[in-house]
């Protein structure tokens, strides 16, 4: 059987939520790796985007796991995630120059089973090595403004074209572009690449199936939305993971970095309405 990144991504990407106590709530995305203790124990990691964290003041956010029904059918089931100890300290580790978060969790066993292994993340060589280029798509997942695609939680797939030039090497371009709708609680959201309905076709050619990186922003031009994404590269993520088991394992400094003009936060900057 063909490992599809989608059907994969899509049932480990989860939606992140706090309710505020006025009716409203602050959204974002998440989606669980498979990143093995150092002495070799199995660890689900929660990553998202860390302004998505930031903004839930509270100590308790809810995760959307779902469940799936003896008759086939899904339920939505989130639960109650801490993020905070009793003193407000951030449990999620962080990327120290990147909008990159971390967090161990105990995730249901269908959940950690599914985890994408760590592996499937970028690395420095992979955007050469796949040739990947401006024009290129790339799919996203995440609950705009709160929304799944259906009632069980699952995530919205969306797709885009890559939109800037170069997006490699990482290190002297962390971010790059992706020409699609961006939208409050897309924040956090994997970003990839996935060939699988190319390779189904009997194209030929090694594979290019692997998360490029995570959705942090939206492009804004004097309040309004240009539909243009800003994604962080995956080994920005990687670094993130490296950090959870050693605070002063090494990341990548930058010393002058793009700034996009008009750049917002595309998820719990702005509430949106409870349902």
């Amino acid at each position: 059987m063909v490992f599809d990144l989608s059907v994969e991504l899509i049932h480990v990407t989860v939606q992140l939520e706090q309710p505020l106590g006025d009716g409203t709530r602050t959204v974002g995305t998440g989606f669980l790796i498979s990143d093995p203790a150092p002495d070799g124990t199995p660890r689900t990691v929660l990553v998202t985007a860390s302004h998505v964290l930031d903004k839930m003041p509270g100590q308790v956010a809810r995760i959307g796991y779902r469940v799936e029904n003896p008759d086939g059918t899904w339920s939505y089931t989130p639960t109650s995630l801490t993020i905070r100890d009793a003193r407000g300290h951030q449990l999620w580790t962080r990327h120290p120059q990147r909008d990159v978060a971390a967090l161990s969790v105990q995730a249901p066993p269908e959940f950690a089973k599914a985890a994408i292994p760590k592996d499937y993340l970028a690395g420095d060589d992979t955007f050469t090595s796949h040739h990947v280029a401006a024009g290129d798509e790339m799919m996203a997942l995440g609950f705009p403004r709160g929304l799944a695609a259906n009632q069980a939680g699952f995530p919205i797939l969306r797709a885009g074209r890559v939109a800037s030039f170069p997006v490699a090497p990482a290190k002297a371009f962390p971010t790059f572009l992706l020409d699609f709708s961006v939208f409050p609680g897309n924040s956090g959201g994997p970003v990839y690449m996935n060939d699988t309905a190319r390779r189904r076709n009997g194209a030929s050619g090694a594979a290019s199936e692997f998360i490029a990186g995570l959705l942090t922003q939206q492009v804004e031009l004097n309040s309004e939305r240009l539909e243009i994404g800003i994604v962080t590269h995956a080994k920005y993520i990687r670094e993130t993971l490296n950090l959870i088991d050693d605070p002063a394992a090494p990341v990548t400094i930058i010393a002058s970095d793009t700034v996009f003009a008009g750049a917002k936060a595309a998820s719990a900057e702005e509430a949106v309405a409870d349902w």
